[in-house]
C-alpha cells in the first residue's frame, strides 16, 4: 500500500424523512474506494490493530454477527473499507453522547463503489461525524496519528450548537412515546407537536397556551405577589425599594433579617438571603440593582428552598435545594476549594445538558457578598476543618415529589392559576414540604415562566419525574394523537392526477384540504405556489399549516431517494405502478424490479389504523399487501379478476370494473359507483386514474356519492396558476 489510497466521497445527501433505508433521518453517502476494493481489513498491514487502539469500543459493535465482537470478527476476516467507515462515524456519535444503532452499506452495480447510510438526527452533526471518520480511516490506513478525543469534541460542540435543548429534546421524546409526531420550527427550540390543524408549539416549557401577558406577571414579582396575596397564597410581606437607604428603611418595618432580590431576575441571580445587618442590605442593594429593573426587600422565610412544577394546574414534580458549602484544609484559597469541592461534581458544566451551573466568583456578586459576611474573599484561606457557606440558592437537586402536602399542592396550582401560567416553576421556602405552609410559616416567593426541567429530569438525590409527559398529555388529550389525515400516492403513471383528484373529492366534502404534488401546491381548490410539490420542503409546508385538516401528497421514486417522505406515518398509501426506472440511473436504478424497494416506502409508513391502496393488476405491488401495518384495498381493471376475487373473499375491499361500470366491492357486498355514469366517467379519466382515486376516497371513508360527484366535477388537465 502507499499513502495516496484514499477512500472518495462522491455524494452525501441528507433524508430527512422515512426512505428506503429506516423509517427515520438518515445520510446516505456514496463512496468509491478505488485501489481499496482490493485491499480488504485482513489484508491492510496492522490496520486492524491500529483502528482497535484508537476505538477500543468497536469491540461492542455486533454488526451482522448478532453478538458483542462480531465486528471485530468481521475485521478479521476481511471487511471493506466502507463497512468499516460506517462503524467508525457510528462509534464517534457514540463517544460523543449520540448513540446511534443503524447503519448499513451496499455494494453499486459499479466496482469499488458503496452507499453508506446511517442514522441521522441532525444533518449537520451527520456530516461532521462523517468528516472525522473519513479522516481516522485514512489515518489508520496509512499509519498516521489520529487524536480521537478532539474529532470527539469536534462532534460534541456540533451536537451542542444543532440539537434541541435538553428538556425540550425531553418533551419531544414523550410525544414520540405517544405516537405524536414533531417538527423542528427553527434552530433553537421551537417545536411543533402534531400536524396541520391538530398540532401544538412548545417552546422548551413554554406552549401556545402560554399567556404573554401571565408570562409578564411572572417577571413582575411586585405585581405577582400582590396577585397572590389577594387570593389567599401565603407570601412573605415585602416592598419595592429604590435606594439602599430605602433598603434598610423597608427591612427595618420589615423586621430583620431580610431577602433582597431583583424584581424580575431568574434562577436566583442577585438575590441574597437572611440579612440583618445594615452594611450587608445595603451592599444586598446593589447586588440585586445590577440584575433586575427594580429591588423587593422581603420578610425572610426560615426553611428550605424548593421549586414545585405545575402543569395545567396539577404539580407533577417538587425539587428541594441544598445549601452549599466547603471546608478548609489551612492550605487551599476558596477559589481552588470551590474548584475541587464544588465544580467537580458531574452534574455541574456550562452546557444545558448539566442541571447545574459551574460556580464562577467572577460572575457570582451573591456568593462574592456572603463569603465577605464570613469575614472571606476569593483569595482567603479557610482554616483546616471550617465550613464556609457558598451558596444557599438555586441548587435544587433533592427530589421530593412524593412529600407534597395536598394544601402545598393546592397553594401551588392556585398560584399558577392567579398568575395565569398553564406551566409554571413555584418557588416556596419551608421548613417542611409535608406539611400545610400556614403550620410551619412557609411562603411562596416566586412564580416563573418557562421552567427550567433539569431539575426534575436529573435529581442528585430521588426519582427522576416524567414531566415531559405531563406536558405532552397537557397539550393532547388521551384520545389524541395530533395527527390529520395524511395520503400519499406514489408511482408515475398519472398519480399526480390521481392526487388532485382524490384532494378534489375531500374538498367537496367541505374539509380544508392541503395538495402537494408536482403542479404544486394546492389549499383546497387555489393553488397556493407553482413549486414542485413533490419536493421535501415544498410539501413539509403543508404539515405546518394551521389550517389543514387533512393532506395528499404525490411522490415520485425520485422525490423517495433524494430527500425520503415528509411525513413519518400515513393513513392512506398508494402504490399505482412501477414505471419510470429510466430517469433514475444516478441512483443506480435500471429496471422497474429495483423500484419495489424505493416504493415499499410509502406502504411500510401506513399506520396500523390506516389502509394500503394498491394496484392488484401488478404481482410486483399486490406483494407490498405483506408490508402494511393496515388493511388493504385492491384495485384493478377486472373486479371478477382471480386477484380482487381471492382478496375480496378473505374479507377485503375492492374497486375494479365489471362491464364498464365502476364496483366497490366489500366482502359479500357491492356497490355501483357513479349512477349509471360509471362507464363514461372512466372513459374521460381512465381507469389507471378513476380505479385507485376511487379507492382512496373510499380507503378514507368518503360515500360513494360524493366519490360520484369528484369523478363528476373534476378536471383533468392541471390547474393553471391563479
Amino acid at each position: 500500500m502507499t499513502p495516496h489510497h484514499e477512500i472518495r466521497l462522491l455524494r452525501v445527501q441528507y433524508l430527512r424523512g422515512p426512505n428506503i433505508w429506516t423509517y427515520r433521518p438518515a445520510l446516505e453517502v456514496w463512496l468509491d474506494l478505488g485501489e481499496l476494493e482490493d485491499w480488504p481489513s485482513n489484508r491492510l498491514p496492522g490496520f486492524n490493530d491500529r483502528l482497535l487502539a484508537m476505538l477500543p469500543a468497536l469491540v461492542e459493535h455486533h454488526c451482522g454477527v448478532g453478538e458483542r465482537g462480531g465486528f471485530l470478527q468481521r475485521l478479521q476476516e476481511g471487511t471493506w473499507a466502507g463497512h468499516v467507515l460506517e462503524h467508525i462515524v457510528i462509534e464517534l456519535l457514540n463517544l460523543s453522547g449520540m448513540p446511534t444503532g443503524f447503519g448499513q452499506t451496499r455494494s453499486t452495480s459499479r466496482l469499488g463503489v458503496y452507499r453508506m447510510v446511517f442514522r441521522a438526527r441532525d444533518e449537520k452533526v451527520a456530516r461532521t461525524a462523517l468528516a472525522e471518520g473519513h479522516a481516522l480511516i485514512g489515518a489508520a490506513i496509512r499509519g498516521d496519528a489520529f487524536d480521537v478525543d478532539a474529532a470527539v469534541d469536534r462532534i460534541r460542540d456540533q451536537i451542542d450548537r444543532s440539537y434541541l435543548g435538553p428538556s425540550t429534546a425531553h418533551i419531544v421524546s414523550a410525544a414520540t412515546d405517544r405516537g405524536i409526531p414533531h417538527i423542528r420550527l427553527n434552530t433553537g427550540n421551537l417545536v411543533q407537536l402534531g400536524y396541520g390543524a391538530r398540532q401544538r408549539r412548545i417552546w422548551t416549557a413554554e406552549t401556545e397556551h402560554t399567556s404573554a401577558v401571565a408570562g409578564s406577571i411572572a417577571r413582575d414579582k411586585s405585581l405577582t405577589k400582590r396577585l397572590l396575596q389577594a387570593c389567599g397564597v401565603p407570601i412573605p410581606a415585602g416592598q419595592v425599594v429604590e435606594s439602599p437607604a430605602e433598603a434598610w428603611e423597608a427591612a427595618q418595618d420589615i423586621g430583620v433579617p431580610v431577602v433582597v432580590k431583583p424584581s424580575d431576575a431568574n434562577h436566583g441571580r442577585g438575590v441574597s438571603l437572611e440579612l440583618s445587618d445594615r452594611a450587608e442590605i445595603e451592599a444586598a442593594f446593589g447586588v440585586a440593582d445590577a440584575e433586575g429593573s427594580e429591588v423587593m426587600v422581603e420578610r425572610y422565610v426560615r426553611g428550605d428552598e424548593h421549586r414545585v412544577l405545575v402543569v395545567a394546574g396539577r404539580v407533577v414534580a417538587a425539587t428541594r435545594g441544598e445549601s452549599l458549602w466547603i471546608t478548609g484544609d489551612g492550605r487551599s484559597t476558596v477559589e481552588r476549594l470551590i474548584d475541587e469541592q464544588l465544580n467537580s461534581d458531574p452534574r455541574r458544566g456550562e452546557a444545558e445538558e448539566f442541571p447545574l451551573e459551574f460556580i464562577r466568583l467572577e460572575r457570582e456578586p451573591v456568593i462574592r457578598l456572603l463569603l465577605e459576611r464570613q469575614g472571606l474573599g476569593p483569595t482567603s484561606v479557610p482554616a483546616a476543618g471550617r465550613r464556609v457557606l457558598v451558596q444557599r440558592t438555586g441548587n435544587m437537586t433533592i427530589d421530593c415529589t412524593d412529600e407534597v402536602h395536598p394544601e402545598v399542592e393546592h397553594a401551588a396550582g392556585l398560584a399558577a392559576r392567579v398568575v395565569g401560567l398553564d406551566i409554571a416553576g413555584i418557588d416556596l421556602v419551608t421548613e417542611d414540604i409535608s406539611r400545610p405552609l400556614e403550620d410551619v410559616g412557609g411562603a411562596i416567593v416566586e412564580v416563573n415562566s418557562g421552567p427550567g426541567l433539569l431539575m426534575h429530569l436529573k435529581p442528585a438525590v430521588g426519582t427522576p419525574r416524567p414531566v415531559g409527559r405531563a406536558i405532552v398529555d397537557h397539550l393532547f388529550p388521551q384520545d389524541e394523537s395530533g395527527r390529520i389525515p395524511i395520503v400519499g400516492v406514489s408511482g408515475s403513471r398519472e398519480a399526480s392526477t390521481i392526487a388532485r383528484l382524490v384532494a378534489w373529492m375531500l374538498h367537496l366534502g367541505g374539509r380544508p384540504v392541503g395538495l402537494a404534488c408536482r403542479e404544486g401546491i394546492f389549499l383546497g381548490d387555489r393553488r397556493a405556489e407553482p413549486v414542485d410539490g413533490t419536493r421535501w420542503d415544498a410539501g413539509h409546508r403543508l404539515l405546518i399549516n394551521r389550517t389543514i385538516e387533512v393532506a395528499v401528497f404525490e411522490h415520485s421514486a425520485a422525490s423517495i431517494l433524494n430527500d425520503g417522505l415528509p411525513y413519518d406515518r400515513a393513513h392512506v398509501g398508494v402504490v399505482t405502478d412501477l414505471d419510470g426506472a429510466e430517469g433514475l440511473a444516478s441512483h443506480d436504478i435500471r429496471d422497474s424490479d429495483q423500484l419495489v424497494r424505493v416504493l415499499r416506502t410509502q406502504i411500510d409508513v401506513v399506520l396500523p389504523g390506516g389502509v394500503a391502496v394498491l394496484n392488484a393488476d401488478d404481482p410486483r405491488i399486490l406483494a407490498m399487501a405483506e408490508l402494511s401495518d393496515g388493511e388493504v384495498v385492491l384495485y384493478g381493471v377486472d373486479v371478477a379478476g382471480e386477484r380482487l376475487a381471492s382478496h375480496r373473499e378473505g374479507g377485503g375491499r375492492v374497486v375494479g370494473l365489471r362491464d364498464g361500470a365502476i364496483v366497490m366491492g366489500d366482502g359479500a357486498a357491492s356497490v355501483t359507483c357513479g349512477n349509471g355514469r360509471g362507464a363514461a366517467l372512466v372513459r374521460r379519466l381512465g381507469a389507471s386514474v378513476v380505479l385507485p382515486a376511487v379507492a382512496t376516497g373510499w380507503a378514507l371513508g368518503l360515500a360513494p356519492a360524493l366519490i360520484a360527484a369528484g369523478l363528476e366535477t373534476f378536471e383533468a388537465q392541471p390547474l393553471t396558476p391563479r
